[in-house]
């Protein structure tokens, strides 16, 4: 389960200045920009939470601060029952965790790849193996497992990406935007697989800015505006409080809230 508690990020902003030899003007220090304010939401074992909102919104910095890859400005969060800010190790033992980019290394194969970060986790190399046979198979992988990493196409990427993100078998998983770019074939294997680890009892986050993925894949919905959480619920309750019965519609009336424009 995934609990966040008063989640807030605030990140020092550095006006750009024109070339000149004056010095700084010390009006411009220790301005902040505020990307999370006071997020607290609880996405339970066996479902899928679909993060939503719009660019800039801070989707990603929320996903990084569940992953400890951001360490909050205040607030904290429990992913498994292990608080992110006093057990981060902890915490990465409990999640995988795919960002926005594949961070593949190109001149190893899709198989290597996996097996090092199975390595990296203390994953036994029998293991390993099997669990690369089943990826293989669950995210349609068999053509291009033994081919190096930068002669892949970015549907394949992914595959290589979720199946090394997944190889420790973590309880917990964040997903970045899991198919943004990707054709139809290749977003709909992915859809398939996060779907079958529902299944299996794991949590799943996941942002993405398909209405549809969250539509057929999701039990709740935690949606996010300038930082600020304006919305956690059931798919159905958002639907039931914006009156909007297409989800499309409903979050855009979430996004109007408060700033007096109508959808």
């Amino acid at each position: 389960m995934i609990e966040a508690n008063g989640l807030s990020k605030s990140f020092k902003q550095h006006k750009r200045r024109k070339k000149s030899f004056l010095p700084p003007d010390p009006r411009e220090r220790g301005r902040f920009f505020e990307a999370l304010r006071d997020v607290a939401f609880r996405a339970e074992n066996g479902t899928i939470t679909g993060l939503l909102g719009p660019n800039g919104a801070g989707k990603t910095t929320l996903l990084r601060i569940l992953a400890t890859a951001l360490r909050p400005s205040a607030g904290t969060a429990t992913i498994d029952g292990m608080d992110i800010v006093r057990h981060p190790l902890e915490v990465r033992r409990r999640i995988g965790f795919l960002s926005g980019g594949t961070g593949l290394y190109g001149r190893l194969t899709a198989r290597e790849m996996i097996e090092y970060f199975g390595r990296l986790h203390s994953v036994p190399a029998a293991v390993i193996r099997q669990r690369i046979a089943e990826f293989s198979r669950l995210l349609e992988m068999e053509g291009f497992l033994d081919k190096r990493n930068d002669s892949l196409s970015s549907g394949m990427k992914q595959r290589v990406s979720i199946a090394r993100t997944l190889v420790h078998d973590p309880q917990v998983l964040i997903f970045d935007e899991p198919t943004t770019g990707l054709d139809v074939a290749a977003a709909e294997t992915i859809l398939a697989f996060i779907r079958r680890c529902k299944e299996q009892g794991k949590t799943v986050l996941f942002s993405t800015h398909h209405m549809h993925e969250v539509d057929r894949l999701c039990d709740c919905a935690v949606v996010l505006r300038e930082g600020r959480l304006c919305f956690q619920g059931t798919i159905q309750e958002m639907r039931s409080r914006t009156g909007q019965t297409a989800l499309d519609q409903a979050f855009l009336t979430l996004m109007a809230e408060g700033t007096g424009h109508a959808v």
